[in-house]
């Protein structure tokens, strides 16, 4: 075992559940099984994302629409195109800054352009997903009215003008892009790991994601339900303790029947998501286990229309005789 950590038995398996009972679902909206895809109330009313995060719908739409789209980008462009969606999080706000200002790479970002397609759009749509509460104080950007303008103001700057980019580009590890995001004004410690997974899934890096974790505040929250006593220093260490004895801890608590990513193992983002959404899954299962509570407040709908599965082609993931990319299965 890589760490010795002491854990509640009677809430951590629910941790294993959800994982196994959470790939069932996955599975069975893509085999085209009949609703419900779970027995489980509380998976039936409630949004939960993935197990897999590259497997939601944003992230699907991030790595074939805005990586690997068909354009022939430099690394520049693929870096600030993966940083510009990730701010807003938000689908429809890329496809409608694309339809008025042309595909966006690191030549024709305007920072004042963009505000003003995004200040027109504001008061009639919202053009942030509402996944990250997105913060824009700082001192440097006071003078700017609109959130999304001082975000804008800090990515022409901050990332482009003081060669933050360029620096994140010759990264040589996962920790590496981390620590260089984590020097722009707005972007902490959670949203500098998920943009460095987010441009990690690209062909500039593709480090392995087990080489770096850094627990966000609901991840923490579902870590210090399943573990006893556990101090803010082995936040992390319960994610790699987690990862180390998987599945150790499938059988330990008879959840065996786990069915992966045509091959790919959770990686530590994956586990560290999976705390997060214990964490809310627990608010209803456990009410009376109250560590940090907040309320669950997104319940579930079916996404209108199916999308193709496409994850980064250098993971080499197969199903049968095909590449998952080749894959076009119903989400």
């Amino acid at each position: 075992m890589l760490y010795m950590l002491k854990f509640n038995e009677e809430v951590f398996k629910f941790y294993f559940y959800f994982i196994q009972e959470r790939m069932n679902i996955f599975w069975n909206r893509r085999h085209d099984a009949k609703t419900p895809w779970t027995q489980d109330p509380i998976l039936q009313k409630y949004r939960f994302t993935n197990v897999y995060r590259a497997a939601d719908r944003v992230s699907q739409y991030l790595i074939k629409n805005v990586i690997y789209s068909n354009h022939d980008f430099t690394e520049e462009d693929i870096a600030v195109r993966v940083i510009i969606f990730k701010i807003f999080n938000k689908i429809e706000t890329w496809e409608l800054l694309q339809e008025r200002l042309g595909v966006l790479s690191i030549n024709n970002f305007d920072a004042e352009k963009i505000s003003m397609v995004l200040t027109s759009r504001r008061t009639s749509h919202p053009i942030f997903n509402n996944a990250y509460m997105m913060s824009g104080t700082h001192s440097l950007y006071n003078h700017l009215t609109y959130k999304h303008e001082k975000w804008l103001q800090m990515v022409k700057k901050e990332l482009i003008g003081k060669g933050v980019l360029k620096r994140i580009i010759k990264s040589k590890s996962l920790e590496e892009i981390y620590m260089h995001l984590k020097t722009c004004s707005f972007i902490g410690e959670f949203l500098a790991y998920q943009y460095s997974i987010d441009l990690n899934y690209s062909p500039l890096f593709g480090f392995d994601e087990n080489s770096f974790v850094k627990a966000g505040i609901g991840a923490i929250r579902g870590i210090k339900k399943c573990f006893i006593d556990i101090d803010k220093k082995d936040y992390e260490r319960a994610i790699l303790f987690t990862l180390e004895n998987f599945d150790e801890l499938q059988r330990k608590f008879g959840y065996t029947a786990f069915e992966d990513l045509y091959g790919r193992k959770p990686t530590l983002i994956d586990l560290q998501n999976c705390f997060c959404e214990t964490d809310k899954y627990l608010r209803v299962k456990l009410p009376n286990l109250v560590i940090d509570n907040k309320r669950i407040k997104q319940t579930f709908s079916p996404a209108d229309s199916p999308y193709a599965l496409f994850f980064p082609p250098f993971w080499r993931l197969h199903w049968g005789s095909k590449t998952c990319e080749s894959l076009n299965v119903g989400g």
